[in-house]
């Protein structure tokens, strides 16, 4: 079974390119995530790395979509680790938030951020911790997905700041707050999360610290009120939902993540009416990271590759312009690389210190079984 197992593992994640001059030093790149990140790293970083390295030659190669695309990668490097072998062939890998803390805990990767120019220029807090894993120096932050609440600005002049102002909007605008629940997408998901870290534990007890199965048991009265809020809202089919029913004016406020509502607006699919607003305590999203294996090959290049994909500049040309991302780097970094339309879209409702106060982290993994269970045994019954 692991010999076959292997096998799949080295034919998905083949570096091997036919006819590539033999002379020419390769960074062999390995990405988790959707396509558009593949097409990310060939088509904006590769071109510009190889254009002030002119003798290295990028290779990429995508894992697929969520965490099963950086468990890939984990496998590879776990069964090259295995295998005694004195190099790996993975310089560059983009691994998603949970992936990091394992890669670290098994001892796969290398500690490198200090020894980069823009490892200084990084502020979020999950830099530093993975879901409960010190991830301290062996992470850099790609970008930053965040979710947050979009509003109708015709008929929500003032928005809620807290989930306290919420609750209240709500019960005196029955049915216009609308969500997923923790069904069919994860800002549903995250609105629940945020309650939790509002009405149960905050989120440095739930995101950062050891976990202690008692701790849900305080959370009977958020749940509680939480059901109670539910009787106010109306419930949409998930994240692409949400978006629908505020742009029909269904309703009025929802959860949504920030880049998708950019990339909706951009596109014209929102109306230009629909705002953004990140509540008091704060709401979850969840970084990409950069990672060096252990045993890479190329570290060196690896090291100065990531440092140009995290540059003020790229970052602005790259995530935010193009992908309506939230920076690796902390955004005041980024500030004076962009034009002052891009900045004022992705940043004028929600601050980089609004962002830095607000943006939370997932809970570990054990705390966020427990809120989903409670939530399906508490407050769906």
């Amino acid at each position: 079974m692991f010999a076959k197992t292997h096998i799949a593992l080295t034919a998905a994640l083949s570096f091997g390119t036919p006819g590539l001059a033999q002379a020419e030093t390769v960074l062999n790149v390995a990405t988790a995530g959707d396509q558009n990140m593949v097409d990310y790293v060939k088509t904006f970083l590769a071109p510009r790395f190889e254009a002030s390295h002119p003798d290295v030659k990028i290779r990429v190669i995508g894992t697929g979509p969520g965490d099963a695309g950086s468990n890939k990668i984990t496998e590879k490097l776990t069964a090259q680790q295995q295998s005694n072998l004195a190099q790996w062939d993975i310089d560059v890998a983009v691994v998603h938030q949970k992936a990091g803390g394992e890669l670290v805990e098994k001892g796969l990767l290398a500690k490198f951020r200090d020894q980069i120019p823009t490892g200084k220029m990084v502020s979020q807090a999950s830099a530093r911790n993975a879901l409960g894993v010190n991830v301290d120096g062996y992470v850099m932050p790609m970008f930053l997905s965040q979710t947050a609440l979009a509003y109708n600005s015709d008929l929500v002049k003032t928005p809620p700041a807290s989930y306290d102002e919420l609750v209240q909007w709500a019960q005196k605008n029955p049915k216009a707050f609308g969500y997923n629940g923790i069904k069919n997408g994860m800002s549903g998901v995250s609105f629940v999360v945020g309650w939790i870290y509002a009405y149960g534990t905050d989120a440095a007890r739930l995101s950062a610290q050891p976990y202690d199965k008692s701790v849900e048991k305080s959370w009977a009265p958020a749940f509680e009120k939480l059901k109670a809020f539910n009787q106010n809202v109306t419930f949409t089919p998930g994240n692409a939902g949400t978006l629908d029913m505020l742009s029909r004016g269904e309703i009025a406020m929802g959860p949504v993540w920030v880049d998708m509502f950019y990339s909706w607006k951009d596109q014209g699919k929102v109306p230009p009416s629909l705002k953004l607003a990140l509540i008091a305590p704060g709401m979850p999203g969840q970084p990409m990271y950069y990672v060096v294996p252990a045993r890479a090959a190329q570290a060196k290049l690896a090291q100065e590759f990531i440092a140009l994909a995290t540059s003020p500049e790229v970052q602005a040309q790259g995530i935010v312009k193009q992908f309506n991302w939230y920076p690796g780097i902390d955004a005041n970094y980024v500030k004076a690389k962009l034009d002052a339309p891009t900045w004022q879209k992705l940043f004028a409702e929600i601050s980089p210190q609004t962002l830095a106060n607000y943006g939370k982290s997932f809970p570990i993994a054990p705390y966020f079984d427990d809120i989903k269970e409670g939530y399906e045994s508490q407050v769906s019954n």
